[in-house]
């Protein structure tokens, strides 16, 4: 089997939720996120766009409804062995097996945890399980359970983590090796992803965003690419992928000579960051960290330019977003703890003078200052 973690590391995290599953009072879980399969079992494949679940028992039991293109992927790269196929023909109902293999499984009438907030579960297949289990059992909501719980990383995970900032970097410097008046954006996005891959890393689990001239105001992948001017700016959010394991970054170059308001723009995300990077720490709340990074461009008169939003967790993740559970935004409760992975990104978009200035960081916290995951300090970049 191609595991990417030993079987004690699995034990480990069966136990961890096995405990959650206990406080929940909850005989059994209805997974359908494939970032929590991946995590309990070692399961990797982009086959969640149909219909799969993997239902974990109370007593340890595994077994994974999928289609036949998985059950290979499925023997291949996890330890589970209770593999069910639901058969892909006109009028097939994939929820009908899961309710027949739970009446197998001895779960009629328990009380079963369900991940409903996924891009593994569509509203059509929600709809499906509901109308099939609504008098089978009591279907508890339970999507934040395996998320908190992969929100703090194990040693084992950590390395991986440290893998992808390396890569990280590594797809930094390669892009802007190729940065200067008259380059296509094409070839730089190609040296960036190239560094990842070529660097036994993966593809990330959301496009990397480049952008250019008004472009680079936008903070999402959009089709379409342009040859850098003479004077210019480059916004790249990227990210080093290892194991599935992603460490982000973000930065905007700029190319030629830089307008006034891109220097004072930088000195404001940059103390904006150090400041977060105060912040993010034991004792401390994710509200707490997005509260610094606000003050801070509001002392320096950027508060217009900023997002209501500055940064998230990271961790293993899939197809469509890296973005992952808790979040920096306003009055967030979820607590600082050791061994979270956090990206902070400082973005200021000046619409009115089409000016953009952006800086981002991945750290792992730790008992006391969180280290950085990039070996390349911030630095306003030039071309």
């Amino acid at each position: 089997m191609a595991l990417h973690f030993t079987c004690d590391e699995f034990d480990a995290r069966m136990d961890r939720l096995q405990a959650e599953m206990a406080e929940h009072r909850l005989d059994a879980m209805l997974l359908f996120s494939q970032e929590s399969m991946y995590w309990l079992t070692g399961y990797d494949t982009f086959g969640f766009v149909f219909f799969q679940c993997l239902v974990v028992t109370k007593n340890r039991r595994l077994a994974l409804i999928t289609r036949s293109a998985d059950l290979r992927q499925a023997r291949q790269t996890s330890i589970i062995d209770e593999i069910i196929v639901w058969a892909d023909r006109a009028g097939s109902d994939p929820a009908k097996a899961l309710k027949d293999h739970l009446f197998e499984m001895d779960l009629l009438g328990c009380r079963l945890g369900i991940e409903t907030d996924t891009h593994g579960l569509t509203a059509k297949n929600g709809k499906r399980v509901q109308e099939q289990l609504e008098s089978f059992g009591t279907l508890v909501e339970a999507s934040t359970i395996i998320p908190e719980l992969r929100s703090v990383k194990s040693p084992a995970e950590i390395e991986y983590v440290r893998r992808a900032g390396q890569l990280a970097d590594e797809a930094l410097t390669s892009g802007l090796a190729l940065v200067k008046p008259g380059a296509d954006e094409g070839a730089i996005l190609a040296a960036m992803q190239g560094a990842v891959l070529a660097g036994g890393g993966d593809y990330p689990a959301n496009e990397f965003i480049i952008g250019s001239g008004e472009k680079a105001l936008l903070v999402r992948y959009a089709s379409g690419r342009r040859a850098l001017d003479a004077n210019d700016q480059l916004t790249l959010e990227f990210a080093g992928v290892y194991r599935h394991y992603h460490v982000a970054m973000m930065e905007t170059v700029v190319i030629g000579e830089p307008h006034p308001r891109h220097a004072e723009m930088f000195e404001a995300a940059d103390a904006a960051l150090s400041e977060v990077r105060e912040a993010m720490r034991p004792g401390h709340t994710f509200g707490d960290v997005y509260d610094a990074h606000a003050r801070v461009l509001h002392e320096r008169g950027m508060g217009s330019f900023r997002l209501n939003a500055c940064g998230y967790s990271l961790g293993a993740a899939f197809t469509p977003s890296w973005m992952q559970w808790p979040m920096f935004y306003p009055a967030n409760p979820a607590k600082i703890v050791p061994n979270m992975v956090l990206f902070a990104h400082m973005i200021l978009l000046d619409s009115e003078s089409g000016t953009a200035m952006t800086l981002g960081r991945t750290f792992l916290t730790t008992d006391a200052d969180p280290e950085p995951l990039s070996a390349l300090a911030p630095r306003m970049l030039t071309k």
